[in-house]
């Protein structure tokens, strides 16, 4: 017991410690400067390289996701809104929060030291964007479990308005938790981002454990529908069973997005427990380029478990090659000998 009360004691010093850094010295001890370590320049550079080959990933997939569920008429006016709105999320990713992030490996690569608007900046884009992704991952997560728990309701009750308000209460809640940090106390900014985090994760959690008990309370209805043949109730059945997989497919999004974002968090708090420790800058710098990989990631599983989704995919993809190929297979005109 003394030597567990003297841990936390150290843990507690540590922890105010480094709450009263500066926001660019948090920032500045983030990212990997001292490349007296070999581990270290090879770590950068590594990053440097995935994160390159991400932002295209990012880019180029979410754009053919974002058409693709433009042009599926099968999807909700509602489930679509939400997931163009996540698709954004994880473009912008691409666009602007990887390449700034190569910029900042790239400079301290060369011994630059950025400046500190220049770590505001970088914070304010990533926040803004993660919070985005985050809000939206538990806001398709709500909107499942609404169609599945109102069931014939549910048109009635969520219209595409309020989907569309709620989208942009995302977006506006996400820029005023951004540009928060800049006008109050790192220590109470970090307690408030994370009790939002936490809410979001019991939401969510609790969310799908109620989807998962609400199907297996239909399954035995399904068999005693399908059994009897009832003509009426056999169609209500497989638009339950379609609300279902689209659950699923959501739930595939949130458990990889948890994934990502978790390890980037326990990289984060152990860090500031031992911010000298070689080993954790290198882990926490691959643990921001797994962040980014969730962008990459989201329309892979849009793809593999939603099947209107991977067909107007593959229609989107052949359209193109049909289009270069036949642009590379025509041949110019021959003039001929011009008359007098």
């Amino acid at each position: 017991m003394p030597f567990l009360c003297q841990t936390l004691g150290t843990l507690k010093k540590r922890e105010s410690v480094a709450l009263k850094k500066s926001f660019c010295e948090l920032w500045q001890d983030y990212l990997p400067r001292d490349f007296a370590s070999e581990d270290l320049y090879w770590t950068s550079i590594t990053n440097c390289v995935f994160n390159s080959f991400l932002t295209h990933t990012a880019i180029m997939l979410n754009i053919v996701t974002m058409h693709a569920i433009r042009k599926t008429s099968s999807i909700p006016k509602t489930l679509k809104t939400l997931l163009l709105s996540l698709a954004v999320s994880d473009v912008d990713v691409g666009l602007l929060v990887q390449p700034y992030y190569i910029s900042l490996l790239i400079k301290h690569l060369q011994l630059i030291a950025p400046t500190c608007n220049t770590y505001k900046l970088f914070y304010l884009f990533s926040q803004f964007f993660c919070s985005a992704s985050f809000m939206g991952v538990v806001a398709v997560s709500v909107d499942r479990f609404l169609a599945i728990h109102l069931h014939l309701r549910y048109q009635e009750l969520v219209t595409h308005k309020r989907v569309v308000a709620v989208v942009i209460s995302i977006w506006l809640l996400s820029a005023f938790l951004s540009f928060l940090i800049l006008s109050i106390p790192l220590d109470i900014y970090f307690v408030i981002i994370e009790i939002g985090g936490v809410v979001g994760l019991l939401i969510t959690t609790m969310i799908y454990i109620k989807i998962y008990l609400a199907v297996r309370q239909h399954k035995s209805q399904i068999r005693q529908v399908l059994q009897v043949q009832q003509v009426a109730q056999v169609g209500e059945v497989a638009t339950f069973s379609s609300l279902v997989k689209s659950a699923v497919s959501t739930f595939y999004v949130h458990i990889v997005f948890v994934l990502c974002y978790l390890l980037f968090f326990f990289s984060s708090v152990v860090r500031e427990i031992n911010s000298s420790s070689i080993v954790l800058k290198r882990f926490s710098c691959f643990a921001f380029t797994l962040v980014c990989l969730n962008s990459s990631l989201n329309p892979i599983i849009y793809c593999w478990k939603m099947r209107h989704i991977r067909h107007a995919v593959m229609n989107i993809l052949r359209t193109m090659y049909w289009y270069k190929s036949g642009a590379s297979h025509e041949t110019p005109a021959v003039a001929g000998p011009t008359m007098p």
